[in-house]
This record gives C-alpha cells, sequence and structure tokens, in this order.
C-alpha cells in the first residue's frame, strides 16, 4: 500500500484526497480479490502470475488520482498505463510457466483490464480533447456484466478466442494514447473508429455465440 500512495504522489495533481481515494479504491479491490480467491483457487501458492496481477492494479489504482484531480494528459500518465498494460501480457505467461492458471488468475485479469479502460476512458473523456465519446471505450465490459442481470443466456461461459484478447489491447493502446499530451488531432478520430468498430465486433461475436448455445 504504501508503494500505491507513492506512485500517487509523483503523478500530475497529486494530493492527499486523491491518495486517499486511491489507497481506499486500491483496499476495495485487493478485498474483492481476496474474497473471489478464497471462493475457489486450485493451488497452494498464490503464484508470481497474481502478484504481477495486483501490481497492476495498484497501478491503475493509482491513475485514479490524477483523474479526480483534473488533470489532463500527460506523459507521466501515458508511462504508468504503458506499463499497467505491458505487465498484462507477463500475468498469463507466468502462471502458464509455472503450472499456476486458474478461472480466478483469468478473471482477476479481467476485471484489472476492465478496470484500467474505465479509468483511462473517464481521464480522456474529461480531459476535453475527445469529449464523451471515449467513454464508450470504458464501458462496454460494464454494460455486458449489467446485461447477465436482466437476461440469463449471458452468464454462461464464454469459450477462449485469441481476437478477444487482441481487441482488448488494441482498446488500451487507444486510451493510452488518447494520454499523450502531443498527440495530432487527426489521429484521435481514427483511433476512436478503429478501436470501436473492432470492440463492437468482439462483443457481437459472443452475443451471438451466447445466443446460440442458451439453454
Amino acid at each position: 500500500m504504501p508503494a500505491v500512495v507513492a506512485l500517487t504522489s509523483v503523478l500530475p495533481a497529486s494530493g492527499i484526497a486523491s491518495a486517499g481515494l486511491v489507497l481506499v479504491c486500491f483496499t476495495i479491490g485487493v478485498a474483492a480479490a481476496a474474497r473471489a480467491l478464497h471462493g475457489g483457487y486450485p493451488h497452494a501458492r498464490l503464484g508470481a502470475c497474481n502478484v504481477i496481477t495486483l501490481t497492476r492494479l495498484a497501478l491503475t489504482m493509482a491513475l485514479l488520482g490524477p483523474l479526480v484531480a483534473g488533470a489532463g494528459p500527460s506523459w507521466p500518465i501515458l508511462a504508468v498505463a504503458l506499463v499497467t498494460l505491458l505487465l498484462d501480457g507477463a500475468d498469463g505467461w507466468v502462471a502458464r510457466r509455472q503450472g499456476t492458471t486458474s478461472a480466478f488468475g483469468a478473471r482477476f485479469d479481467l476485471e484489472v483490464d476492465s478496470a484500467l479502460a474505465l479509468v483511462l476512458a473517464i481521464g480522456a473523456a474529461t480531459a476535453g480533447t475527445v469529449g464523451p465519446a471515449a467513454l464508450l471505450l470504458g464501458l462496454p465490459r460494464y454494460l455486458f456484466a449489467g446485461g447477465m442481470w436482466f437476461f440469463p443466456w449471458m452468464r454462461r461461459d464464454l469459450p477462449p478466442r485469441f481476437s478477444r484478447k487482441t481487441v482488448c489491447v488494441v482498446q488500451l493502446g487507444t486510451l493510452i494514447a488518447l494520454q499523450a499530451p502531443v498527440l495530432p488531432a487527426v489521429a484521435t478520430p481514427v483511433l476512436m473508429a478503429v478501436a470501436l468498430a473492432l470492440l463492437a465486433w468482439s462483443f457481437m461475436l459472443d452475443l451471438v455465440w451466447l445466443w446460440r448455445h442458451r439453454a
């Protein structure tokens, strides 16, 4: 936890209030992960893979600091977000190498990805360079989860799909690019259009699969 607060303090527009919020949100995230872990984890050790994902959660929560403080796009924010994305490729690889893959680890990784996308999307939307349209890149996962409450046929586990992970990387990569203070204005709508089209296509594939395999 001290490391999370220390990282927040070096990000733009940091302060006691933002550091406190980051610490509270990180604690809530860890508590939720711990509850899921005890709910069914097949290995005797936590594994380095989950430690990496926990680090990614800490980095994501640290980005909340400049967000609530109203900081605009900056290189430090972009750097932290980029490191968080790069680590996304490490946790799964480590899990496979150490034989610690699990449904918990996959879900933990997914939720951190979703939280990172939402934080970056809100930051881009409030910075004034993109506008509310940026939220469309951060909300699909949560809208999908909300749909599961109303449509039982959406609650089936989806089969692995490499293209889903690829689209997630494009989504996060676009949101990270939007944090750059010198992004050419002409590039913004192009990046947004490509990322949104891929997201819509990926979620549509999942919805069609779920509908066809409904009970």
